[in-house]
């Protein structure tokens, strides 16, 4: 694996119960988010949560004529064909992905951050990662993000669940615009109906218009997600959640 520079990290505001783990696109870094990150602290309701926004390393991508970028895997087509992102997938670079996200995740929960007080998340194919990561983790989270996103190796997926199967019931928020050319919107449904048919307690909101980037509508279903999932646990930010 490419090296890869130390994440993006936004401390909590006060005292550290809870963090979130969110991952860029191809061909993006974490700075890409730090606005969205800076838009769901902006009402100091999520002031015990710490964000990381890690840094994929810069790979060669074959879909872009072998240009190296930031990816945390390598896409063989962008033909927007839900045929060709599903056939030929990059298993070896999604584990390794996954391997490097279990390391972030259980420096949480060695600095002593329980799992089930950390969510993951992304958008595209930082989506795609914080499925795949979370639906076969060791560890319990409090909930999954997946923002024009899709699950990869979905066909392995009941294979994988045989080795570790702990995020059943996890509450997971997947969000797409219904205009999107880049990861189809019917792949996201796809998705949706694999993990609803496989007992997933999964959420998918569709957003009309939308192509392939996020709204501030979308943002704001993130931010109240988050707060359902990560409420305060220091006495004083109770009134917050009101």
């Amino acid at each position: 694996m490419a090296m890869r520079a130390p994440p993006l990290l936004f401390p909590a505001a006060a005292k550290h119960t809870a963090t979130v783990i969110f991952l860029h696109g191809l061909g993006d870094t974490g700075y890409g988010w730090a606005s969205a990150v800076e838009n769901w602290r902006r009402r100091q309701r999520l002031d015990e949560v710490k964000f990381i926004l890690p840094h994929a390393p810069r790979i060669s991508v074959t879909a872009a004529g072998g240009m190296p970028m930031p990816g945390w895997y390598d896409i063989f087509a962008l033909s927007g064909k839900i045929e060709d992102i599903r056939r030929n997938q990059d298993e070896r670079g999604i584990l390794q992905s996954r391997e490097y996200l279990n390391g972030l995740i259980q420096e949480e929960i060695d600095s002593g951050i329980p799992s089930n007080r950390i969510v993951l998340g992304g958008f595209s194919q930082g989506a795609a990662m914080s499925l795949f990561t979370g639906l076969t983790a060791k560890v319990k989270f409090a909930g999954i993000v997946a923002l024009s996103g899709y699950l990869p190796l979905d066909t392995k997926l009941e294979e994988l669940l045989q080795e570790n199967d702990h995020n059943r019931e996890t509450p997971i928020l997947m969000c797409h615009g219904d205009e999107d050319e880049v990861v189809p919107t019917q792949l996201g449904k796809m998705s949706y109906e694999l993990l609803k048919n496989h007992g997933f307690d999964a959420t998918m909101k569709i957003y009309p218009g939308l192509p392939h980037s996020a709204c501030i509508e979308e943002l704001d279903e993130v931010e109240s997600f988050l707060r359902a999932r990560l409420p305060p646990q220091d006495g004083k930010k109770t009134e917050l959640q009101n």
